[in-house]
């Protein structure tokens, strides 16, 4: 697989292009150029970018740390070469996620690459894991030291044993830490802890078993004893309840005879009412107001006249104030909206002068740089004609730039004459004047529109007295026909509510005694017809009574919920033979477990000695190649190196016999260590031979190790395309005469 292009709007780059070489491609940019954003974008575009990771002290999730950084959203394209076959990657934004939406074709055709989804695009191309691939074909700027991974344990394992990959040591110690844990973890967790937990449960159900049916049959006994009491004191409170409906039948009574009063007396005043019947007081009381309503018409009507004059000189003097020669014809907001337009107008062509005179400037200064370069450039190469064309430019550049700056003047004059017909200087002060014309207009609008409102209010009244006059009279009429002023209504009106007063107060009297009469009713009484029996006393007082009553059903329903329980812990505990059979049954479970726990127990203890026994010839293969890695990056000095399962690096030197361990060496000598290991891991583990990319890796190597690992890089070019970034020019001079290296520079 091989990159042919990448284009990116991603972090700090906007739709930037880099298109490296089919070998080794050195990419030169100074610091914050771009190199570490183009390493995490091709990283970003393989495995996509984890939307679950979130900000935290000191760190910054990449889904917000390369956020375009013109607010665009953040997208990609890459091309490759892959099989033959030229494929085309595009991720994009999907919704709120960046890099959700993906795409796969092969390039020049919308026919999508079989297979290929977002998920698994960079295993398929790359043939590894996330984990794996930053852990070998990308060595970022984070350092080049190697940490383990399980997915790596695997790959690496399968280099000494048989080529499985399925499971790592890690793995299968987890597992089996699973297996031990879910029977148990400590003294408390766990099946054993709770297969403990349920026998001693059952054996001490056993136990309670027969203490649970000695208190059900002492329970019943004493239940029984409390329902006889309970019954006798029942007994006696029914006879009180007898004798409180008598003494309530015979307030019954007495009701019943005052309602009968009242009622009579209500009859006698309805009849003598009937012969000249009157309205209800309700609208008596409706017309009185209306009387009182008419006298404050009339004062109302006094009083608007002179207030009506004052309003007309008002509104008259307003409308003369509103006039104004630069806004003739026209509404406050239609003269509001013109000025803004004119000041709009002034504005953008002031706008576009300085625009037009800062590009005035812009392309002079262009000419002059163009000028300056092709001269220095002529000078060092001895080229006149780069001179003579330098010139040339300047000259055209400058005259450009005379006319820009021309037409400057000309839009500032034509903005400049939009405020003169207002004979106003600046934007502020004709919208002053607009806005005053506006606040005359809508003074001269409101003083219109009070002697409307008075005009209309006097009227409305005038027409309110008249009508309600008349309603008046005719309402008076249906009772006194014989009044004729508004004088002579007030006085009826008083005579029709003394007469309605006496019939209210019969009517609330007869209302009052009826609603005791069904009070008593609700509470149980009722008319008694002939003779009542006697009743004896009880021994007790109503209220002891009750309380004695009250208390002995507490201490029932206390002694029914103590039995009930009782029984049903007898019942829950069922037959001491299933008891005995459960118990039994656990005891033979617990065992079972028990020798489980030991299985595993014995199973991890040979795990870990088989592991340790492995480590003894952990990856020959991984360790001779990155020995020989080693030996060419450091010029033979070291020659050969061991590493342990967690990939800590040990080195020999020379003819040595002890080797030392990667944490003695100095920080070059360790990035020479791990740049071997990473480029054996890529050679043996990556067999689909991606792209490596190195973001200044070799930043502390000094210039003969440089040169050495400049020289291993170009010949593992030959098979795999590398892509080197740098901030140095040292790569560049080293590698200035080797053929098949492209440069770019950023």
């Amino acid at each position: 697989m091989k990159i042919k292009s990448m284009t990116a709007t991603f972090g700090k780059l906007e739709r930037a292009r880099l298109e490296p070489g089919p070998g080794l491609t050195l990419i030169y940019a100074p610091n914050e150029g771009g190199k570490s954003t183009w390493a995490a974008f091709w990283r970003a575009m393989l495995y996509g970018i984890d939307t679950r990771d979130r900000d935290k002290k000191g760190y910054l999730a990449d889904k917000n740390r390369y956020q375009p950084w013109s607010g665009a959203p953040m997208e990609g394209e890459i091309q490759l070469e892959m099989e033959g076959r030229d494929i085309t990657i595009r991720r994009g934004p999907r919704g709120n996620t960046p890099f959700g939406a993906f795409s796969a074709v092969y390039t020049g055709t919308q026919e999508p690459v079989p297979g290929l989804t977002a998920t698994n695009c960079g295993e398929l191309l790359t043939g590894v894991g996330a984990e794996v691939f930053t852990r070998s074909a990308f060595l970022g700027n984070g350092g080049l030291s190697l940490t383990a991974a399980p997915e790596l344990e695997r790959r690496i394992a399968a280099l000494v044993t048989s080529g499985e990959e399925d499971v790592s040591f890690s793995q299968a110690m987890e597992r089996l830490k699973t297996w031990k844990n879910r029977r148990q973890v400590n003294r408390s967790v766990g099946e054993i802890p709770k297969l403990e937990a349920q026998l001693a449960q059952v054996q001490e159900h056993l136990t309670q078993l027969e203490e649970a049916a000695a208190l059900a049959a002492r329970l019943e006994g004493e239940h029984a004893a409390l329902a006889r009491t309970r019954e006798g004191l029942a007994r006696q409170a029914e006879i009180h309840r007898l004798l409180a409906q008598r003494k309530l039948s015979d307030r019954y009574a007495q009701a019943e005879e005052e309602y009968q009063a009242a009622q009579a007396q209500l009859n006698n005043l309805e009849t003598e009412l009937s012969a000249r019947p009157i309205p209800d007081r309700e609208a008596l009381k409706k017309a009185q107001g209306e009387l009182q309503y008419l006298k404050a018409l009339d004062e109302e009507i006094r009083q608007g006249d002179p207030a009506l004059k004052e309003a007309e000189e008002k509104a008259a003097q307003a409308k003369e104030a509103a006039k104004d020669e630069h806004f003739p014809e026209t509404t406050g907001e239609e003269a509001v909206a013109k000025a803004a337009s004119d000041c709009a107008e002034y504005q953008s062509g002031v706008d576009r002068a300085k625009k037009q005179k800062k590009w005035a400037f812009l392309v002079h200064l262009l000419g002059a740089v163009a000028f300056a370069a092709l001269l220095f450039w002529g000078i060092a190469q001895k080229i006149i004609p780069c001179m003579w064309a330098g010139a040339g430019i300047y000259v055209v550049l400058a005259f450009v730039s005379i006319l820009i700056l021309l037409r400057s003047k000309a839009a500032r004059k034509r903005a400049g004459e939009v405020l003169s017909a207002y004979g106003v200087q600046t934007p502020e002060e004709l919208t002053a004047l607009a806005q005053g014309y506006r606040d005359r207009c809508q003074a001269s609008d409101k003083a219109a529109h009070d002697v409307e409102v008075i005009q209309n209010a006097v009227t409305e009244r005038q027409t309110k007295r008249d009508d309600t006059k008349a309603e008046l009279l005719d309402f008076v009429h249906t009772f006194a026909p014989e009044v004729s002023d508004l004088f002579g209504c007030s006085a009826a009106l008083s005579r029709a509510l003394g007469m309605d007063h006496d019939l209210v107060l019969a009517r609330e009297r007869a209302a009052a005694c009826r609603r005791r009469l069904d009070d008593l009713a609700a509470q149980g009484a009722e008319h008694q017809d002939g003779p009542i029996p006697e009743l004896p006393l009880p021994d007790m007082g109503p209220q002891e009574t009750d309380r004695a009553l009250a208390l002995a059903a507490d201490r029932l329903e206390q002694m029914n919920a103590q039995l009930n329980q009782a029984r049903g812990t007898l019942h829950a505990m069922g037959d001491p033979a299933v008891l005995s059979a459960q118990k039994e049954r656990l005891e033979e479970t617990l065992s079972r477990r028990r020798l489980e726990l030991d299985a595993v127990t014995l199973a991890m203890e040979t795990l870990t000695q088989a592991n340790i026994r492995l480590q003894e010839r952990f990856s020959p293969e991984l360790n001779r190649l990155t020995g020989q890695y080693m030996s060419r990056l450091t010029g033979d000095k070291y020659s050969a190196v061991s590493l342990t399962r967690e990939l800590e690096g040990f080195v020999r030197e020379g003819d040595g016999v002890l080797p030392r361990s990667a944490l003695y060496l100095s920080q070059g000598t360790a990035d020479q260590l791990y740049l071997a290991l990473r480029l054996a891991v890529c050679q043996l583990c990556l067999q689909s031979k991606p792209p490596i990319l190195l973001d200044d890796a070799l930043a502390s190597f000094d210039d003969h190790r440089l040169t050495l690992a400049l020289e291993l890089l170009w010949e593992l070019s030959g098979a795999q395309q590398l892509l080197l970034f740098t901030c140095q020019k040292r790569e560049g001079e080293v590698l200035g005469g080797a053929p098949g290296v492209k440069r770019i520079a950023l």
